[in-house]
């Protein structure tokens, strides 16, 4: 199973947006969040449905993101919050989902995610990225502090490649965000496989393969 997960950015995509989402889908990633959250409401709801259609047909999970409004009226039961919006989530709604995901940017951030029900969180942003100009990287050593602080699975966030994917997942995280280098890859089949292939040379080194 892949360990990367893909957050959409459709202001990034120079394509029809649900074109990149089908490509995406059928590449097999562990999931898609769908973002846009600047979008109002009613036009998000309808980005919604038709990305979960597509995301159906592959056997993607779908995570939508700050609207649980939207995620409750869809019937979709993942979704990924900013976590001033997961405190306000009463708790039968946090009950909904079956997966529940926070951004977290420290440890106490993500002791906080697990006590509120969170399946999972991501963390960062990691290294350097055109994402967050003029923010440097939090670093290897924060990822370490936030996987060790808590029992969920963390996805490691910003600035993440197939280059330093191996030394992020040697912190022990359960996996990787990709978003920038997702949007405007020429081939995302390609793309994600590189990760992959990352992985599997990791898993022969440490079998003692060459």
């Amino acid at each position: 199973m892949s360990d990367v997960l893909v957050i959409t950015n459709r202001k990034l995509c120079k394509e029809d947006f649900l074109g990149r989402i089908e490509a995406l889908a059928a590449a097999g990633p562990r999931g898609i969040i769908l973002r846009e959250k600047d979008l109002p409401e009613t036009e998000y709801l309808e980005l919604a449905r038709q990305t979960a259609e597509i995301c159906d047909r592959y056997q993607t999970p779908c995570v939508l993101h700050s609207f649980p409004g939207i995620a409750l009226e869809l019937g979709v039961k993942r979704l990924h919050l900013p976590l001033p919006l997961l405190r306000k989530l009463s708790p039968d709604e946090r009950a909904y989902f079956t997966v529940l995901g926070a951004s977290c940017h420290s440890a106490e951030d993500a002791r906080e995610a697990e006590a509120l029900g969170c399946t999972y969180i991501t963390a960062g942003h990691v290294f350097d990225t055109d994402c967050k100009k003029g923010l440097p990287g939090r670093g290897l050593e924060f990822l370490k502090q936030v996987c060790e602080s808590v029992r969920i699975p963390v996805y490691a966030i910003g600035g993440i490649d197939p280059e330093n994917y191996k030394e992020v997942m040697a912190i022990g995280t359960a996996g990787v965000c990709v978003m920038s280098g997702a949007m405007v890859c020429e081939a995302p089949g390609r793309y994600l496989s590189a990760f992959s292939e990352k992985k599997e040379q990791t898993a022969n080194t440490q079998k003692g393969i060459r």
